[in-house]
């Protein structure tokens, strides 16, 4: 029997006690609890024994190193595992009993297997129950059909938003200056959602520690935990420098459009799934601002960003790419509320169809399930400079909500990307005529006007002076832009976009 657990239910009985009540109720008697937080399991555990034993059902636990632990507090016993199994068997009276780290003995000792076996039958209604908990999933065949598997995710919103309240009444208690209200208390446990309750209390800590106190000022410490569990991967890139929906230069329908769904995204936990808002598939010439757009939906939306590396998938160095991915995939996805950026996916996920049965077919297929049943709170922002070698089944509706081309940026976007690029650099834009670049720009991408902007700036300070329009218009006569050296492929994409993608901004001499 196998569950997994839904993180995003926020009902006052949280889905981990709800599937573990339901295997005691169910009558199963070894119980395999996937997860590290063997903490986190204890507390559940007891849960269960006052709510459905009504504080009559004990609960022991083991391990190799403590032994086995009574409920009264009493000193533990220094058991082995096989002399653990054979008091669980001589007990008479009801118990839980947790055993700790159990999989390397039920994996290598035959014996071990073999009476847990026996203990399946032996318990079976006469209210004595194994639960063994451990990190990594390993069951042994033979007791596929005896052990019951639960894969406990991370802690739900309505867990973290209890254990929110404990933790900062006992800081409070310590005359820490704690912001208690329930606004703050949602903000954070929003900003802690994906970490583990020991994660969670570590990030409290260090917020503390850093600010002087707990309140709103504090969510930024409390996010960027969070990269400390991405990070470690080595699959997933944090993205820090976001980027504001003001910073990009043009791009209004894109734009409009991101303002809309933002406001279904943050009532996602109230409406169906069907019409919470999934990602969007940006395509465009290369230097156009497709990852910017990236960085700024992050923005918009109020969500740290996450870029899965496809290089580091297939590089080898985290094992097989198929289960690299998946990892990658379910990392994020334990992190949300959050955006996951995939960059040029069509490098990392092409195939044809007769492809299915290697890395790459898997992974798309993968892809593909992932993207119609992941977390709500998961947002996916794909980037793409070749969307023609993307498969029907990946553009089609219902994996993307929208598939967007970002185009060459036309007169009056071109003028805006120099303002903001000069702005940027505390430079008032309206001394330097900008209109007069007009023609000379026609068919560049927003990268190379960041450049020309960076070479005037170069020059100017080289010979200490003040910059104007010279510097710009000299700086411009160098650049030869992408449209030229490479027309015949930008060419190819934009003809590619012009009925099968929606346009990220008006066309040229539009409004």
């Amino acid at each position: 029997m196998f569950f997994i657990m839904n993180p995003h239910n926020d009902s006052q009985e949280s889905p981990a006690y709800t599937v573990l009540k339901e295997m005691f109720q169910g009558g199963r008697p070894l119980i395999f609890v996937c997860t590290p937080e063997e903490g986190r399991v204890r507390q559940l555990l007891q849960e269960v024994a006052n709510k459905l034993f009504a504080g009559q059902m004990p609960v022991w636990s083991w391990s190799l190193t403590s032994g086995l632990r009574h409920p009264d507090g009493r000193p533990a016993e220094k058991l082995s595992p096989q002399a653990v199994l054979e008091f669980v068997a001589e007990h008479r009276e009801r118990g839980i009993f947790q055993l700790k780290d159990f999989h390397p003995f039920m994996c290598d000792d035959p014996a071990i297997r073999r009476r847990l076996r026996d203990l399946y039958e032996l318990c079976l209604d006469s209210g004595k129950y194994l639960v063994i908990t451990s990190p990594l999933r390993v069951i042994p065949e033979e007791l596929n059909r005896q052990i019951a598997l639960v894969e406990l995710q991370a802690p739900s919103f309505g867990e973290l938003a209890g254990f929110l309240r404990r933790e900062t009444e006992a800081i409070a208690c310590q005359d820490s200056i704690v912001d208690r209200s329930e606004p703050t208390l949602f903000a954070m446990a929003r900003a802690l959602q994906g970490l583990t309750l020991d994660e969670a209390r570590h990030a409290l800590r260090r917020a503390l520690a850093v600010n002087g106190s707990l309140d709103a000022n504090s969510l930024p410490c409390l996010v960027d935990e969070k990269k400390l569990i991405v990070n470690r991967t080595g699959l997933i890139q944090y993205v820090a420098d976001a980027a504001q929906l003001e910073h990009v230069g043009g791009l209004e329908y894109l734009k409009a459009w991101l303002v809309e769904r933002r406001k279904l995204f943050m009532e996602r936990d109230s409406l169906s799934a069907e019409i919470v808002p999934k990602g969007v598939l940006v395509m465009g010439v290369s230097g156009c601002g497709k990852s910017l757009s990236v960085k700024a939906i992050a923005s918009c939306f109020g969500l740290p960003l996450y870029r899965i590396e496809m290089s580091e998938v297939f590089s080898g160095r985290h094992g097989n790419p198929d289960a690299a991915f998946v990892q990658a995939c379910r990392t994020v996805e334990s992190v949300a509320p959050a955006v996951v950026w995939f960059d040029e996916i069509e490098m990392g996920l092409t195939m044809q169809s007769s492809e299915s049965g290697t890395s790459l077919g898997r992974i798309f297929a993968f892809f593909l399930t992932w993207m119609q049943e992941k977390a709500r709170g998961l947002f996916v922002a794909a980037t793409a400079n070749r969307i023609d070698l993307l498969p029907a089944e990946m553009i089609r509706k219902g994996r993307f909500d929208e598939v967007f081309f970002i185009d060459l940026p036309t007169e009056e976007e071109r003028q805006e990307v120099f303002r903001i690029h000069l702005e940027k650099r505390g430079i008032n834009p309206e001394e330097l005529q900008l209109h007069r670049l007009k023609r000379i720009t026609q068919g560049w991408t927003g990268a190379e006007i960041e450049q020309c902007v960076v070479s005037s700036l170069t020059q100017v300070r080289l010979q200490n002076k003040a910059i104007r329009f010279e510097d710009l218009h000299q700086a411009a006569l160098s650049v030869i832009p992408l449209s030229k050296t490479m027309r015949e492929q930008v060419d190819h994409i934009r003809s590619w976009a012009y009925d099968r993608a929606v346009r990220a901004s008006p066309r040229e001499g539009k409004t």
